[in-house]
């Protein structure tokens, strides 16, 4: 969602920028593990042995307050009008309030099939929200198409055993570490074929 669907990058820095003050961690630091990773996995990953839960909950209140800041990536409406509804899911390290919030900001519809992370069991990079949504949506692993911004993301949808495209809305391509990436959605041409998708990028 985040980075993908919706650019929400100047709130959620702006809320890390809290934790990371109060806890005396380097905010860039901080910034380049935590994106497309749970919030609890961030904070056990920098302050480990700790409850953190009390903290993840009011990150997720400031979130949540500031989810008007939010709006979408460019060309995401365009991609979206040309899916059937059940064709496409969001799959998000993001609780589902959260993410209906900001999906909701941005202008977007909510998709039928959402899988947030507080809905499984593991998050990013593990692929079990990427095959949660497959399953959902009826579809095999194989012909799912994963568009991420970030590496945990990106080791998720691999793993899972589906293509995915990188976007640059997040890190640079070399952090991405994605074969196939694209700045926005205006480089992608996506039309139906024999009852399936074909994707080309724009030369």
């Amino acid at each position: 969602m985040d980075g993908t669907l919706v650019d929400s990058t100047a709130v959620v820095e702006n809320t890390w920028a809290v934790w990371a003050k109060r806890n005396g961690l380097p905010l860039p630091e901080l910034l380049a593990y935590s994106h497309g990773r749970p919030t609890l996995d961030t904070m056990h990953h920098f302050k480990p042995g700790i409850d953190w839960h009390e903290d993840a909950r009011q990150l997720l209140t400031l979130e949540e307050n500031q989810a008007e800041g939010t709006i979408p990536i460019t060309g995401v409406k365009e991609l979206l009008a040309t899916l059937p509804p059940e064709h496409w899911a969001v799959v998000t390290s993001a609780p589902r309030k959260l993410a209906e919030l900001r999906i909701q900001a941005a202008g977007l519809p909510l998709p039928r099939v959402l899988v947030p992370v507080d809905e499984i069991e593991r998050g990013k990079p593990h692929p079990e929200g990427y095959l949660k949504a497959a399953r959902q949506l009826g579809f095999s692993a194989r012909e799912c198409v994963v568009f991420e911004d970030t590496r945990p993301g990106i080791e998720a949808g691999l793993s899972a055993g589906m293509e995915v495209i990188g976007l640059l809305t997040t890190i640079t391509a070399e952090r991405l570490g994605c074969e196939f990436v694209i700045r926005d959605y205006l480089e992608l041409e996506v039309s139906a074929l024999d009852g399936k998708y074909q994707i080309r990028k724009h030369q």
